[in-house]
């Protein structure tokens, strides 16, 4: 029996506009410019759309493709540097436009480090209308950011047996909010969220993955039975369960290089999601695509997102491709004792986002 074909939404033609108002929230303009950076992969209509909006505005834009088509769980793959002159081109760009995940890469540090902000592209056309930044969203972001800053203990729970606790400082908070609107900023169209990493062997507890949760990456499935995993020292230790436990257990196995590896087991970064837009059912509405799936399931608000694997990307020394990340359902999260995510649901007023009807 041949599978349903879910129809896109969006009309093709609206494209360019759309694009065009995403290059508004990044602040381009006249005189300044983006470069693009492809794949094998890449929907062509998103370069056109993107050539049409950079015409419209002024601003001086052209395409670099790269002769690969980055995997989706494959994190910190370089696709910039190898070819001459490519990392010096994308230094001087005011922004890059990259439309697979440079996470986790030298390169990506390198360039931001210039100054040059960086926006991802990675989803499909509905996602992209349906999750673009909503009025507020930034600033709700920024709040839970300076409240993380500040932060040294934090306390998850859930009613299914979650217990963690870890220290924060020792590498920077990182949030997103959809738009590369600042110099040396990555961002991902179609998100809202913030994370960290966990001080080196500070993450200990009890964390209980359980039904309805996401595994984000690298199966992009909800969990259809409990995966509960013991964690010592910032690393996970024991994963018990049925199958999503054997999938998990593989997965990292995978990961590991030799005698001792111990880094696909260590706990990575650790925040929640802010945009109203996203739907933690969008894998049941529209399938489990990961490009209907990247941003809606990582951002939905009150999500507590946790991973395992590199931290190289805060500036850690892990570069694992032994990834792992999990949008979980109904956790309760505590920042120096006071709570701002209860089961689930935001409580800090200043993180409350309302949703735009598209």
């Amino acid at each position: 029996m041949e599978a349903a074909i879910r129809t896109q939404e969006l009309n093709p033609g609206k494209l360019p506009a759309l694009f065009r108002k995403q290059f508004e929230l990044c602040r381009l303009g006249r005189g300044q410019t983006v470069a693009i950076v492809s794949d094998l992969g890449t929907r062509r209509e998103y370069i056109q759309a993107a050539f049409a909006a950079a015409e419209e505005l002024g601003v001086d834009i052209y395409e670099m493709c790269v002769n690969a088509i980055p995997g989706w769980t494959k994190v910190g793959v370089p696709t910039i540097g190898q070819c001459k002159g490519t990392l010096e081109a994308l230094s001087l760009a005011d922004m890059v436009l990259i439309f697979h995940v440079p996470l986790f890469s030298k390169w990506l540090r390198e360039v931001m480090g210039k100054g040059v902000r960086v926006q991802m592209i990675i989803d499909a056309p509905d996602d992209l209308y349906q999750l673009q930044s909503p009025p507020g969203l930034k600033e709700a972001v920024m709040h839970a950011h300076q409240l993380y800053e500040k932060t040294r203990d934090v306390h998850v729970t859930s009613r299914h047996g979650t217990d963690l606790r870890y220290r924060r400082g020792e590498y920077p908070v990182m949030s997103q909010y959809g738009m590369a609107d600042e110099p040396g900023r990555f961002d991902h169209w179609g998100v809202g969220l913030l994370h960290t990493f966990p001080d080196e062997g500070s993450a200990h507890g009890t964390v209980v993955i359980a039904p309805g949760d996401i595994v984000i990456l690298p199966y992009c499935r909800y969990v259809q039975d409990p995966i509960r995993l013991e964690i010592r020292e910032g690393h996970v230790t024991k994963i018990e369960g049925g199958l999503d436990a054997m999938l998990m257990r593989d997965w990292l196995a995978e990961g590991v290089t030799g005698p001792g590896d111990r880094d696909p087991y260590a706990v990575s970064h650790l925040g929640w999601g802010l945009n109203p837009q996203c739907r933690w059912d969008a894998i049941a509405l529209y399938g489990d695509a990961p490009e209907r799936a990247r941003a809606a399931a990582r951002s939905f608000p009150g999500n507590f997102l946790f991973s395992t694997g590199p931290n190289s990307q805060g500036g850690g020394k892990r570069t694992t491709r032994g990834h792992y990340d999990v949008p979980m359902r109904h956790c309760s999260i505590d920042l120096d004792g006071k709570r701002v995510v209860d089961e689930g649901r935001i409580v800090d007023p200043a993180m409350i986002v309302p949703r735009v009807a598209r």
